[in-house]
Formats: structure tokens, sequence, C-alpha cells
């Protein structure tokens, strides 16, 4: 199985995908994790990815470009679901981990916004 993440922080993911019961599958060939910086996929210098609302107000939202050009770099396969997380979401629980695990892959989007 394929798991494809989109994030900011691919680096945070080092240590938990090298241990546990999902360092052993990846060891062993069972599923696949590639890390995806919607960073490199900005138009400016600095690499921006985050914006101002629109219509004003506090706090920021990311840019929807570099998370689209993300995903869209990414393989298509027939039997995929695309997972964004965000706070207000569904939990994951182990009957939806067995849901997801009949597709052939997933794409897990880790692009959350929040309110001040």
């Amino acid at each position: 199985m394929r798991f494809d993440i989109v994030t900011l922080f691919p680096d945070f993911f080092e240590s938990p995908l090298s241990s546990g019961l999902i360092g052993k599958a990846l060891s062993k060939g069972i599923a696949e994790v590639y890390l995806t910086n919607p960073r490199d996929f900005t138009a400016d210098k600095h690499h921006r990815v985050d914006d101002e609302p629109y219509g004003g107000g506090v706090g920021m939202l990311m840019k929807p470009e570099p998370i689209f050009a993300a995903i869209e770099s990414l393989p298509v396969l027939p039997n995929r679901e695309v997972i964004f997380l965000t706070p207000q979401g569904q939990p994951m629980n182990q009957g939806l981990f067995q849901q997801l695990a009949q597709n052939d892959g997933q794409l897990i989007c880790c692009a959350v916004t929040t309110k001040a």
C-alpha cells in the first residue's frame, strides 16, 4: 500500500515512520510512504505557502496553489482516498483504518488552518 503525505514538516515524520509497527511494515515492503512538501511548488523565492484571510481578520491560511500542485505531482492510483486532516474532521479509529485499507493507496494532506 502506498501512502503519500503532503506536509510542510516532512522531517517530523522521520522518527514515527522508523519505529513500531509502521517501521516494521515499511522495512518489510508491506507499505510505502512518500513525503511531499508544498513549499517545493511555490513560485516566489521565499517559498511562502501562507496567505492572509480573504476579507481581512486575524490568522493565516494556506494558499491552495502549492497544495494542489503538490497533490497533482503525485502518481494517479485507480482506487485512492484523499484525506485532508483538520481538527473538525472525523476521528481516526480502527474501523476507519479497515475501510481505508481496501484502497490501493492514501493521500494524506496535513494542511491545517486555525481560527484565532
